[in-house]
């Protein structure tokens, strides 16, 4: 029983303590639902980036590692890419969720879990996480099998919890205002940050990334905002 509750003790805080900023990229994510990005897609992503995550850290179990550091590393590219996209093609919103009218009422769970949205989701959760491999490893290279199932179902209901928790997170007044004010433009500086971040792990140039994209956000609203003839008009 001792070994029950060391094992769930020790799930609950190696999770917390390696994924505690996940909870602001899900409540960024959360903010952003709309008729094309869902919260299926969020939480399947989350899911599916977590799993791949557990899969490259499971070899410590076994005396060894798949995925070399400096390869996961590179996959910060992923969260620049997104978050430049959805700068670049914030006007095309409104075509997008005129093309999702067209779609099936009742997607099924394969393509749901094969649709871009949730694999931008999980590639995001993954690159996030990349640093949790170096505490999962030594972690399951320490544990004997009944402890490390037992650690891996903590770790998989934590990540419900976590979704959850981000998804409240978006109904508190002061949150929601922010976001529904500022979440198109917040949401991809920060993903690009994030990136800078997983890929040179320097906060000096994050905040530089993450400068940098909001003045492209301001150039792209100017331009973007009618003229005064156009008013008129």
């Amino acid at each position: 029983m001792s070994d029950l509750v060391t094992a769930i003790t020790t799930g609950i805080t190696a999770f917390t303590a390696t994924n505690i900023d996940d909870i602001v990229i899900l409540t960024l994510l959360f903010s952003q639902i709309n008729k094309t990005f869902r919260s299926r897609h969020i939480l399947g992503g989350q899911y599916l980036g977590f799993a791949a995550l557990i899969i490259a850290s499971l070899p410590g179990f076994f005396g060894g590692l798949i995925i070399p550091q400096d390869w996961i590393r590179l996959l910060g590219l992923m969260p620049i890419i997104i978050g430049m996209s959805s700068l670049l093609k914030r006007e095309e919103d409104s075509s997008e969720e005129t093309k999702e009218e067209t779609e099936p009422s009742c997607p099924s769970i394969i393509s749901n879990f094969l649709s871009p949205q949730t694999c931008n989701v999980a590639a995001i959760a993954f690159a996030n996480g990349s640093d949790n491999i170096s505490v999962y490893v030594p972690l399951f290279a320490n544990s004997e099998l009944d402890s490390l199932l037992v650690i891996l179902g903590v770790f998989f209901t934590m990540v419900g919890v976590w979704c959850y928790t981000a998804y409240k997170l978006t109904y508190l007044p002061a949150i929601a205002n922010f976001l529904t004010e500022n979440g198109n433009t917040f949401v991809p500086c920060i993903l690009i940050g994030l990136g800078v971040f997983i890929v040179m792990e320097n906060m000096t140039f994050t905040l530089i990334a993450v400068g940098s994209s909001y003045l492209i956000s301001l150039i792209l609203n100017m331009n973007n905002q009618p003229s005064p003839k156009e008013q008129i008009n």
